[in-house]
């Protein structure tokens, strides 16, 4: 203890000898900046900055900045830490209480945060900036969301500015010198996660033993009808007094220990504690005196402390029970962290959750990621012009004297007061709020920037007394009534308003104190409804079918073994009825200025299964906008977005799966497009954690706003696991155009079917149900090689994995052209194996013919059988893949339905689809799904739309015969490697055309192993694996042992070249040059795809094969351009310089001051190069003498960053 002491002491002496030594230093920036910095690590006890090779920590960091026009310019920060802050230092001539200090910190922050963005994209933003001005001040700013968000003062508003003196106090010093080593420990989500998470794991324990002593068993939902169904929500709204009373105590809206005291005063009394607790919660419902305390409480209101004669109102609870409850009391509730507590406390509470406890939950920086944009930056954006219009005033006044500078002063004070009122009425939604974490996190960005708001009016003369009222200055503040919500579920609505009292008891108290807070402290605002969001309705009635018998579908969980086979197959008893919804029609939400939130996944597959029939049929046709195929969350994205498109709403930012890509979704975002709207911001792939079971899944987030214009992509390019589920994220963004398949640059979105290639791919069989797969062992047993004709029912089958990793050698039963009689009488054996092991689960589908048709495929594809009727060979290629990789496969097989199968039997077709060309179109052209983020290949998408090269592209029949040359190669050297020669996949002849159709060979068992004659192989070769390391190979990574040896067995080099070689071949047979980008590709492409769309409907179609897609009329549609048409130039040049004629005209002058900012900032921010003021002033035309403000306009957009002055042959300009 004496150590620590001395060594407190000593600290002390050495914090006060340094404030003596900086204090009124009167040294230059130049001269002090880095002295002050060597010499405050010295008192922080931290590393010194030094010149390193990485430039990780050094003075004097040198950066490039980027600018619009294309142009760069270099800069240097004063000082760096990797990962930690950027140090901007000045040393200001003007005294701590004039306008010119606060104008120069105001600068140098803008050169901070604009230090930060310039960073190199590896390196990220780091999540601290620092505004030094040597010898007074330290100004703190943080960032952690790592979201390219604004940097905020931190901890808040209040108290971000530290005063030289402050150095003095342990606590300070303690902060800063965490900011140096440990930046993470100071993120405000991570200090909470872990008392959150200890607190609730605390309120399951006691859920679930309260719900047991209430007659529910432990960890089982209610059974319907039974006494113990409401147990659950008695418990939750038990819990959830007991929980807020903590709070409360903590923050000393109770007396100091009140809760806790009680507690543990009448731990060996549990009916006292019953009566002491039922008479607290009844007081603070009321206010006044409490004899259970013997003290005055607060005026809670509410309604969460109401209902104190109802019997459940205090439970009678056991002593283990109490001792719960005495150690969730002891946590310390002012750092419970709302933003996940309600996900926690959701999952504790519902016995049907409660196995997620400790699964992973949503990270906060999750979250600000989509809120942010959505949010807070249009927020930021106004506030920044509001106060420049601000400063534009004070620096007027400061010319002035007397009243005319008053008066100038109020019309400042007046600019900023305007704003406070907008977003003291700003309205936002989140239509599927679930525990209100997005609310909870918006409500506290918007805090923040409230709280900047109040520190400006206070700069500019507003006193305290005035700003400082009981809830807020002059009966205006953000509150919690401003946050709208939309949620189902009874209890997470409940919980949402909780956590949103909660975090906003918690904000007030920690940056203006509890002897603010007004009474009642919680008010009944009824901001959070629970109600679908989607679907509306007058009432529910049980369905039932034309002879009167009930309608009831299978639960979709219960299962049993089967009485033969033991397998797991639906148990017929569990059912759930069926309802009609009558008077069913669109859900109306609330009006709000912006929506944002995580509507729920379910797939459109699965709609009917989770939701019930009655319930998808009357969402459908009520929303008969929105696509069948659609998922359930594009219903929340269509509402939103028609909201934006309508105007009544300014932007809508809502997650996705990462499914929202593809087609069935895409139609959704594109009709949005079409509306007026544009992506202000879109995320196609991002890693989530559902918030109902902790499981990590795949998302996107999109922001729509409303007009065209730009947006900015962001692309994960590095994701590094993290505590509780979350990873650290690596954003790559650029800026242009996003369409509506979340990319940017060549709209191949807008890409139309062509009807060359009408009826050629399609999805492979679903044969729907385990049983319809059997071994080569249980085929013979069945009948294969023994029963005549057999061998046409029972076929090779082919999966995505059978192509790209080890075949598992399956066949499948293709009863295609046999009623179940014929089945049974010709084969009986085949009939009882379907009878026994695929009629039970058939007849639990919703299907008619799926569940009526059992013997048969759910799908047969009957286009796809006739499309490959005629060919010995077909290309295949697997609709999820990490690789896209496209083979021939014998007519013989199969395939599933998750592999596209083309109706093309020539190699030069397989050329094509092989190339980087159409790879690059399919990548742009389909989504990505699934936790493996792999590409689809959509065959409406990636195939149809794309246009082969002809002649008029430069293809000439030698260019044709080395395609398909070198495709041949490429397929006959997979199939030797993988030891497939001979077997299923065969090995044909190098042809350099289309082969005439031939008889189909007899069909072969998949092979199972490699042959014998295959070379012996130490590592298993797979077609992934092949990709994989050819993978490698292009990116220049070093090789692993493993796929070192594949590299040598595959012989992965030979196969490199071969495509090499054959991308080579495809660009010049696209009259592209082999340095073509996959924008340049892309765009060429696009336009090409124009051209023959336009061609088709002049009723000129290039088929593919001709015989087969349009027999009758082939010769006279399928028309050629003459052989000496020259293919045309392709042309990259997108965009080019505007003429004079081009230019701009001159936009009226606007009347109001922020409205004038905004229009500078935005011709500076759409010119191309800098702007001299003449040029400035050409852009706008009005009376008056607007120009003469003009240069305090552009000094005032200085200081807040959003404009550069630079020297340029006609003097000084701005970018």
């Amino acid at each position: 203890m004496g150590e620590s002491t001395t060594n407190t002491d000593a600290a002390t002496t050495a914090a006060h000898a340094f404030i003596a030594r900086w204090s009124g230093s009167t040294a230059s920036e130049l001269a002090s900046a880095q002295s002050f910095v060597i010499d405050l690590c010295e008192l922080l006890g931290v590393d010194k900055p030094h010149p390193t090779p990485e430039q990780s920590y050094m003075f004097e960091r040198p950066i490039t900045f980027a600018h619009g026009d294309g142009s760069t310019s270099p800069g240097r920060i004063d000082c760096y830490r990797r990962g930690h802050f950027v140090l901007e230092a000045k040393k200001f001539k003007a005294p701590t209480h004039t306008k010119g200090f606060d104008d120069g910190l105001l600068r140098a922050r803008s050169q901070a945060e604009g230090y930060a963005r310039a960073l190199p994209a590896t390196e990220g933003r780091p999540p601290f900036v620092l505004v030094v001005d040597v010898g007074n001040v330290i100004e703190v700013y943080a960032e952690f969301s790592q979201s390219g968000a604004t940097y905020t003062p931190y901890p808040d508003p209040r108290s971000h500015r530290l005063l030289l003196a402050d150095l003095a106090r342990p606590e300070v010093r303690e902060r800063l010198r965490r900011i140096w080593c440990d930046p993470d420990s100071l993120n405000p989500a991570r200090i909470s996660a872990q008392v959150t998470r200890d607190v609730a794991a605390l309120l399951a324990r006691l859920s679930q033993s309260l719900e047991a002593s209430l007659g529910l068993m432990p960890n089982m939902a209610p059974a319907p009808g039974t006494q113990a169904q409401a147990a659950p929500e008695i418990v939750a709204a038990y819990l959830t007094r007991c929980l807020f009373s903590m709070f409360a105590e903590d923050v000393e809206l109770l007396p100091k220990g009140a809760f806790q005291g009680l507690l543990q005063t009448h731990r060996g009394d549990p009916v006292a504690l019953q009566h002491m607790l039922r008479i607290l919660w009844a007081d603070m419902d009321r206010g006044g005196f409490c004899a259970a305390l013997a003290k005055n409480v607060l005026h809670f209101n509410g309604k969460l402390f109401k209902g104190a004669e109802h019997a459940h109102y205090s439970l009678l609870l056991s002593a283990e029970q109490i001792d719960l409850l005495i150690q969730a009391a002891r946590a310390n509730w002012r750092e419970v962290e709302p933003a996940i507590f309600g996900t926690l406390l959701e999952r504790a509470l519902d016995p049907t959750e409660r196995h997620a406890l400790g699964a992973h939950y949503t990270p906060r920086a999750y979250v600000e990621r989509l809120v942010q944009p959505t949010v807070i930056a249009p927020l930021r954006q106004e506030w920044e012009y509001a106060r420049a219009a601000a400063l534009v005033l004070a620096r007027e006044a400061a010319d002035l004297e007397g009243k005319a500078q008053q008066t100038k002063l109020e019309a400042a004070r007046g600019e900023v007061l305007r704003f406070h009122h907008r977003l003291c009425t700003v309205r936002v939604l989140d239509p599927a709020c679930g525990s209100a974490n997005f609310l909870y996190v918006t409500l506290e960005h918007l805090k923040r920037l409230e709280g900047e708001v109040i520190n400006q009016l206070q700069e500019l003369g507003t006193t305290h007394e005035h700003l400082q009222g009981r809830l807020g200055f002059e009966g205006e503040t953000v509150t919690l009534q401003q946050l709208r919500g939309i949620e189902l579920n009874e209890r997470a609505a409940a919980l949402a308003e909780l956590v949103l009292w909660i975090g906003y008891l918690q904000w007030h108290i920690r940056t203006r104190g509890h002897a603010s807070v007004a009474t009642p402290v919680v008010h009944n605002y009824g901001n959070i409804e629970c109600r679908d969001a989607v679907l509306a309705w007058d009432a529910q009635e049980l369905a039932y079918d034309d002879a009167g018998r009930l309608l009831s579908r299978w639960d979709g969980r219960s299962y049993q073994p089967h009485p033969v086979t033991g397998e797991p197959v639906p148990d017929e008893a569990a059912q759930v009825p069926q309802w009609r919804y009558i008077g069913a029609r669109k859900a109306d939400w609330p009006q709000a200025d912006f929506i944002v939130g995580n509507p729920p996944f379910i797939g459109n597959k699965r709609m009917r299964e989770a939701l019930g029939d009655g319930y998808v049929q009357a969402l459908r046709s009520t929303w008969q906008d929105v696509p069948e195929s659609a998922d359930f969350v594009m219903y929340w994205w269509h509402h939103a977005a028609q909201q934006v498109a309508s105007g009544q709403t300014q932007r809508m930012g809502l997650i996705t799966t990462n499914s929202l890509t593809m087609v069935f979704n895409r139609r959704v975002v594109q009709a949005a497009l079409d509306q007026g709207t544009h992506l202000n911001m879109a995320i196609p792939d991002h890693p989530w954690v559902d918030s109902a079971n902790g499981a990590a899944v795949r998302i996107a987030m999109t922001v729509l706003a409303a007009g065209q214009g730009e947006g900015t992509l962001f692309a994960v390019t590095d994701e590094q696991p993290g505590d509780h589920g979350e990873a650290a994220v690596t954003l790559h963004s650029r800026v242009g155009l996003v369409h509506a398949d979340l990319k940017v640059g060549a709209n191949v979105a807008a890409a139309k079917p062509l009807h060359a290639m009408d009826g050629l791919a399609n999805r492979g069989v679903i044969p729907h149900g385990a049983g319809m797969t059997v071994t080569p062992e249980q085929a013979q047993a069945l009948g294969l090689g023994t029963v005549p004709g057999m061998e046409k029912h029972l076929r090779p089958y082919c999966n995505g994995k059978d192509l790209t990793d080890k075949p598992r050698g399956l066949l499948v039963i293709d009863c295609h052209g046999l009623n179940s009689e014929e089945v049974r009488d010709r084969f009986p054996a085949l009939y009882q194996w379907l009878l026994e092991r695929v009629k039970p689960e058939r007849e639990q589908n919703n299907r008619p013919r799926v569940r009526d048709l059992w013997w048969l495929f759910a799908e047969a594809r009957v286009v796809m059988r006739a499309s490959l009727r005629d060919l010995r060979r077909y290309i295949v290629t697997g609709q999820v893949a990490k690789h896209r990789v496209f083979q021939f496969l014998d007519t013989s097989i199969l395939p599933d339905d998750k592999l596209i199968a083309i109706a093309l039997d020539d190699s030069f077709s397989l050329g094509i689809l092989s190339s980087q060309v159409h790879i690059d179109w399919a990548l742009a052209l389909g989504g990505r799904l699934g936790v493996g983020n792999d590409p689809v290949y959509s065959k409406s998408r990636c195939f149809d739309t794309f246009p082969f090269p002809t002649e008029d592209t430069g293809l000439t029949p030698q260019l044709r015969e080395r395609i398909a040359h070198l495709a041949e190669h490429i397929d006959a050297h997979r199939k030797r490697v993988l030891g497939q020669v001979g077997a299923a996949g065969r090995d044909f002849a190098s042809e350099a055309r289309m082969s005439a159709p031939q008889t189909p060979p007899a069909p072969a068992l998949p092979a199972t192993a490699p042959p014998t004659t295959a070379p012996a192989t130490t590592t298993p070769l797979t077609l992934t694996g092949l990709y994989n390391v050819l993978q490698a190979l292009r990116e220049g990574r070093p090789l692993t042992p493993k796929e070192k040896a594949i590299h040598t067995q595959g012989l992965v080099g030979v196969l490199r070249e071969l495509h090499d070689e054959l991308d080579a071949a495809v660009l010049q047979a696209y009259g592209l040059p082999a340095t073509a980008s996959t924008d340049d590709i892309l765009a060429h492409l696009v336009q090409l795809n124009a051209q023959r769309a336009q061609e088709e409907a002049q009723g000129r179609v290039r088929w593919l094969r001709p015989a087969f897609q349009n027999p009758q009329n082939s010769l006279q549609i399928q028309e050629h351009l003459a052989q000496g048409q020259q293919a045309p130039e392709p042309d990259f040049d997108i965009e080019k310089p505007l003429s004079k004629a081009e230019q701009p005209a001159a936009q009226p002058w606007p009347a109001t001051l922020p409205e004038q900012v905004r229009a500078v900032a935005a011709v500076l921010a759409a010119s191309a190069a800098p702007l001299t003021l003449p040029a400035i002033e050409a852009r706008f035309k009005g009376r008056g003498p607007w120009k003469k403000g003009l240069p305090t306009l552009l000094q005032t957009l200085e200081a807040l960053g959003r404009a550069q002055p630079v020297l340029t042959p006609q003097g000084t300009a701005w970018r």
